[in-house]
């Protein structure tokens, strides 16, 4: 009897010790921030979990017979690994990790992470890759080109998945939570501006291509890019750069608070640049960028965290617009000369953002964010120099003010309900675009105004509210998710009275997606979802109500893979249909809808982990981009992209040295709706070299080392020069920038 009693106690124990638990948060242990997807282990174990979005995770004491020597294994890519003893049902354990070498075989695909986990462009990145502009950092997202065809401080022109999206009708981009594209701009639908954000402050870039995300709703159809701005500094920073082209940059990035302050969870920090190039123009752009950046963050009590971000942006530039090939063949310019020198622009923009993130308990958290812009911008252009008006030329100039106002809150909860991890994220809020003297009007030499084509104020409020239910068992995952927007258009015309009445109009995007992780190395996927992007508000209301908000479906089908502990790969094969797709005419100030249109494709982005200093990666995006209401031979979309590739080499060595080599390739397409004229293609090269030290780095960057001849942007348009009896329609192009060298010299302290 004794015995059975024995074996029945021994039974008990280890049936209590199977249910032991630990339960624990992973942060960063210089921001004290918590971080989403670490994975974390048994040593004895291969298979865990990862940490929910605010940072905690809770794991099942091993039941083996070596349970007492396992070890907790931690892992996140861009961090060092830890292992650590604990006892059965600790509580409240925190895990602070440090940030490292990047190491692709401590990416893990479970079945809580997504393809869209990994989508994430890490620091080294970002570290890397020569950019001029934060807007060159879209460039990091595999498959989006961006063309600056009138200056440097005007928006780049952006491709993507088949769509020449113009300045961001159907990308939707962001920086911590602020929109950037400008609705019913003055210039085009979706404008998005990213030079007020400084390179060297970006933390990761996020994005995900489709409509597919709850989160992320007007002007969203091709995709989103997500970037986040750094939390605190690693180090203040002075630096130098200049290079050819009279091109000078100064930067500043200086920590305010001591080691103390930043123990307790609170970071502030200021930043400076300032730009100044005349670019490889034969007239000088003068282009002159200043940002100034501060943010601040500081823990309030245990379980919140505030966050304060104030900015401002003043730009000015000249630019030699696009050029007509024949003005060149002719020789009466050459690439980098111009027809209308008196082209150029000025933008502003000032942003102020308050967020309060609170952390209710393990599973629940709610985030609320307020914040106002104030833009200012102004552009002289000139498509079709004197095809209008022979005598005086077709300059033209587009000019807003504008005030945003915005709010969202998002509260999130995770359970458990049996076998199935249960995530609820539910979301509210609105934006509201306040547009003064909004104008168009021909100009000469930018002085003087010869006529007023349009005048007016805009007011466009969107309003938005969504639900997102993840569930989780096993090796599936299922996401869905429901979306409606709101949204009232009023414009008040200043040219004509009475004004026509304000126009309203809702639309509800259902989302979908599901997954499969067959094991730690494969993962299927599927998306589909509805967007939508909104006309421009003016349009709408002259249209009243027509074509106010169409839809776009799609559809995504793709695999994860890790066939090798430092390779990843993801393949991706999609659908995009759009009801409505419009082109905008500068010169005219309308919007053209050119009908539906159907896009298919093929996405496969690679990056390999050669050796612990040396990384590849590659991205090959294919795509066939159709109009839906024109005849076959005449349903190609006027450039839009149909192969592009990007890919290179990074490197980063332990004595210091480090720098990239990297390639952009876009293919010919097609310029008109025949395909009978041809927009070149290219292939840039570019390349970096560093050399890093605790107190200070010294590098050089070179744009186009080949020197190639290519045409950054380019538009089949029909013009007229001064002394020609008749216009002549063809390609006019801005020409891409020639061998660009730049040094540096950073500071650390």
């Amino acid at each position: 009897m004794k015995l059975l009693i024995v074996i029945i106690s021994c039974f008990l124990t280890m049936a209590a010790q199977a249910r032991q638990t630990i339960r624990g948060k992973v942060i960063d242990k210089l921001t004290k921030e918590p971080l989403e997807l670490a994975y974390v282990h048994w040593s004895n174990a291969h298979q865990g979990i990862t940490t929910n979005e605010q940072g905690f995770f809770s794991l099942t004491y091993p039941t083996t017979t070596d349970a007492a020597a396992a070890k907790l294994i931690i892992s996140f890519v861009g961090y060092e690994t830890q292992e650590i003893n604990v006892e059965p049902n600790t509580e409240k354990l925190v895990i602070a990790l440090q940030k490292g070498a990047v190491n692709l075989q401590e990416v893990v695909i479970t079945p809580q992470s997504t393809a869209n986990s990994f989508h994430t462009i890490s620091k080294i990145d970002l570290n890397l890759m020569p950019a001029r502009s934060a807007q060159d950092i879209l460039r990091t997202v595999p498959g989006l080109f961006i063309g600056q065809h009138q200056g440097g401080g005007k928006a780049e022109q952006i491709f993507l998945r088949g769509f020449d999206i113009d300045h961001g009708t159907d990308i939707n981009v962001s920086v911590d939570g602020l929109p950037v594209n400008m609705v019913s701009h003055a210039h085009g639908q979706g404008y998005a501006d990213l030079h007020f954000l400084i390179p060297e402050l970006t933390a990761s870039v996020d994005y995900g291509k489709g409509p597919y995300y709850t989160q992320y709703g007007n002007l969203g159809t091709a995709g989103y890019v997500s970037m986040n701005t750094l939390n605190s500094l690693d180090k203040s920073t002075v630096k130098l750069e200049g290079g050819q082209f009279n091109t000078f940059r100064g930067l500043a990035m200086i920590d305010l608070l001591d080691e103390r302050l930043k123990e307790k969870g609170t970071n502030a920090y200021v930043a400076s640049e300032l730009l100044y190039s005349d670019g490889p123009f034969d007239a000088p752009q003068h282009f002159n960028r200043f940002n100034l950046f501060g943010k601040f963050n500081t823990q309030l009590g245990r379980n919140n965290k505030l966050t304060l971000i104030l900015s401002t942006l003043n730009s000015d530039w000249d630019a030699s617009g696009q050029v007509p090939e024949r003005a060149v063949k002719s020789g009466l310019i050459g690439r980098f000369g111009s027809i209308d020198d008196t082209e150029g622009g000025y933008t502003s923009r000032t942003n102020a953002s308050v967020r309060l993130t609170s952390y209710l308990d393990d599973h629940s958290s709610w985030e609320n964010q307020l914040y106002y812009s104030r833009y200012q911008f102004k552009l002289y252009s000139n498509f079709t120099f004197f095809l209008n008006d022979p005598v005086n030329g077709d300059q033209i100039r587009q000019a807003e003010a504008r005030d945003i106002y915005g709010f969202h809150s998002k509260f999130t909860h995770a359970l458990q309900a049996g076998d199935w991890h249960i995530t609820s994220a539910y979301g509210a809020g609105f934006r509201l675009d306040k547009t003064h003297n909004s104008e168009l009007s021909n100009t000469l030499n930018k002085n003087t105004v010869l006529e007023y084509k349009q005048l007016g104020n805009v007011s466009e409020l969107n309003a938005f509210a969504w639900v997102e239910e993840r569930f989780q068992k096993d090796r599936w995952l299922f996401n869905i998710g429901v979306r409606t927007d709101y949204f009232n258009f009023d414009y008040t015309d200043k040219l004509t009275t009475p004004s026509l009445p304000a126009q309203r109009k809702a639309i509800f995007s259902p989302r979908l997606n599901i997954q499969y992780t067959l094991n730690d190395k494969n993962q299927l996927y599927f998306k589909a979802g509805k967007g939508f992007h909104s006309n421009d508000a003016r349009v709408v209301v002259f249209n009243r109500g027509y074509e106010i908000l169409p839809a776009a479906y799609g559809a995504d089908l793709g695999i994860l893979v890790k066939p090798l502990p430092g390779l990843l790969v993801n393949v991706a094969a999609w659908y995009l249909y759009l009801q409505q797709e419009f082109v905008y005419v500068g010169d005219e100030g309308i919007v053209e809808p050119s009908g539906k249109t159907r896009r298919t494709g093929l996405d496969v982005s690679g990056r390999y982990q050669i050796n612990k200093w040396l990384f590849a990666d590659a991205n090959f995006n294919i795509a066939k981009p159709r109009s839906m209401d024109t005849p076959k031979g005449e349903s190609y979309i006027p450039l839009a992209p149909t192969f592009t590739s990007t890919g290179g080499l990074s490197w980063q060595l332990q004595q210091g040295f480090n720098g990239s080599i990297r390639y952009r390739y876009m293919k010919d397409r097609p310029a008109n709706e025949d395909k009978s004229v041809i927009a070149s293609g290219y292939t840039v090269t570019d390349i970096s070299f560093n050399y890093t030290q605790k107190k200070y780095e010294v590098g050089i960057a070179v744009e186009n080392l080949f020197n190639v001849k290519w045409n950054e942007t380019q538009f089949d348009t029909e013009s007229r020069l001064k002394d020609e009896p008749a216009p002549v329609s063809e390609i006019h192009f801005t020409p891409g920038v020639p061998f660009f060298a730049r040094v540096k010299l950073a500071v650390f302290f």
